[in-house]
């Protein structure tokens, strides 16, 4: 059936598995307990979204306006071979971290500190100067923290989804996300995130000739031409999400908001094809039920 098709490839595409079941699923189902969050959470309201979709693009669209994390991604990433991979590899530290117990998202944990480890080099930064960077830096962990808490908090809001415990609390319960990659110094507010971001936005963000390439293929990556049209939806959306300042950063123009609009149409699609929740939701379902 057509309907089938699509929904494989759509799982295939963002999890890298027809059936949404990859392997490291199953650390989902590892241990007792609702993890961290718990399906009553913000995190869960947000991350269990099909919105996550648009803060994706969003968040990787942010990370190209960082000199350093945008050095870190052309020297060390796989994105121009295996731009799905990748997506696929973010995707699994976002639902193992959401969904999973305490005993699953410490060994992501440490799967994504091993290969940060290896993550290091040299970048010009907003002055002009030649600076190092680390993956484990504190400010580089910071920002890449802010940058998707922000990209998937904006995202799910101006596609007109709700969070019945507010933006605050999601916030504040996604801090503790990263204390195992190392960030302690996380924002728990919208006070403090915006301040967090406009602090980046005035001495750590920039536009470079790099900036402009990856800004393009994140925009146009090589997937199908069925593809490419829906994503271009959500594309457009994740560009209507963004701060003028952002996109002045990112050399975008602004968008018409009727993107959201469309997008949110979309998504409504793609839920009915899909059901309502994931197969990792579903894992973390069974297990809180077991316990």
């Amino acid at each position: 059936m057509i309907k089938d098709r699509i929904a494989n490839r759509f799982r295939e595409i963002v999890s890298g598995s027809p059936d949404g079941m990859p392997d490291w699923v199953r650390y989902i189902d590892m241990g007792e307990g609702p993890g961290n969050y718990g399906p009553d959470s913000a995190v869960w309201e947000v991350h269990g979204c099909i919105a996550t979709l648009v803060g994706g693009i969003r968040a990787l669209l942010l990370q190209a306006a960082h000199p350093a994390a945008l050095a870190g991604v052309a020297q060390h990433s796989r994105y121009e071979k295996d731009f799905l991979g990748r997506l696929a590899g973010t995707a699994r530290w976002l639902t193992i971290t959401t969904f999973a117990t305490q005993e699953a998202i410490d060994r992501e944990a440490a799967r994504v500190n091993a290969m940060h480890s290896h993550v290091s080099g040299q970048y010009q930064n907003k002055e002009g100067e030649e600076s190092t960077y680390k993956a484990t830096d504190p400010r580089f962990l910071l920002w890449v923290h802010c940058a998707f808490t922000e990209s998937f908090l904006k995202a799910h809001l101006a596609l007109g989804y709700p969070i019945k415990a507010g933006a605050d609390a999601y916030i504040r319960e996604w801090s503790t996300s990263a204390k195992g990659l190392g960030l302690t110094n996380a924002p728990k507010s919208q006070a403090e995130l915006d301040e967090v971001m406009q602090d980046f936005v005035e001495h750590d963000l920039m536009r470079s000739a790099k900036t402009d390439e990856v800004v393009k293929f994140i925009l146009r990556p090589p997937v199908g031409r069925a593809s490419l049209f829906f994503y271009s939806i959500l594309a457009n959306a994740a560009i209507a999400s963004l701060s003028d300042a952002q996109r002045d950063i990112l050399g975008l123009k602004k968008v018409s908001r009727f993107w959201l609009f469309l997008c949110r149409r979309i998504l409504n699609f793609l839920s009915a094809v899909l059901g309502q929740e994931s197969p990792s939701q579903q894992i973390a379902r069974r297990r809180i039920a077991r316990s």
